[in-house]
């Protein structure tokens, strides 16, 4: 790790910015993020393109000490499975390629994806958030002690199956039911820098990444 020039954090599939948010706070000095989709709320450098075609060029991940990838989650996710498993083809499954490229560029880095290797699970209560949003990060390159889980203090609030729950938790995803609002979803995973709906149910809660970072620079 080249601590002479900080700490350089690639965010691949950056969306809005969550992730790479948790990166800055964890002690990143440069933090680069790439995504097929312009995200011109994304909070630091910000490249639009093809995280696999990104993967491939080894020589550009080497200048990096560490790589996060959030390859879309639509095809494995737990919606996907549920109520909306007719929908379940129309996703590309971008996880296995982004898996074997990353081990083979040799660099440190983390995959948050329903598919990835449960080194890391995290939720929101683990840093007491307004939400749950369980979300599994594999370790490349490197390994580090699981953090112990913690109990939840109830459900989540929204309708489930004709029920509904009341609970200390927002439904950060989807829209009605009792879902989160934008404001209610931008307190619950202190996510501030962008108001777009679409953005905030898909994103991961800077605490998480932060907590990845400092177990990397820690080992």
């Amino acid at each position: 790790m080249r601590r002479d020039m900080g700490i350089r954090v690639l965010d691949l599939c950056c969306c809005s910015g969550g992730a790479g948010v948790g990166f800055r706070d964890a002690g990143a000095d440069y933090v680069e993020g790439w995504d097929i989709v312009d995200r011109p709320r994304y909070p630091f450098a910000f490249r639009q393109g093809d995280a696999l075609e990104v993967l491939r060029d080894v020589a550009y991940l080497r200048t990096f000490d560490f790589i996060h990838a959030s390859p879309p989650c639509q095809a494995k996710c737990t919606l996907t499975k549920g109520t909306n498993a007719k929908l379940a083809g129309r996703y590309v499954d971008l996880y296995p390629e982004v898996r074997d490229l990353m081990y083979a560029s040799g660099v440190p880095g983390s995959i948050e994806n329903p598919s990835s290797r449960p080194d890391m699970v995290l939720c929101g209560e683990m840093f007491g958030l307004g939400v749950i949003r369980h979300r599994k990060f594999e370790l490349v390159n490197w390994s580090a002690p699981a953090p112990e889980h913690v109990k939840h203090r109830g459900p989540v609030r929204g309708w489930r199956h004709g029920v509904w729950r009341d609970g200390p938790y927002v439904a950060a995803y989807g829209n009605g039911g009792g879902k989160g609002t934008v404001v209610e979803m931008q307190d619950a995973m202190d996510i501030r820098w962008t108001d777009v709906r679409e953005e905030l149910t898909e994103a991961i809660p800077p605490a998480y990444t932060e907590c990845v970072l400092r177990q990397f620079l820690n080992a």
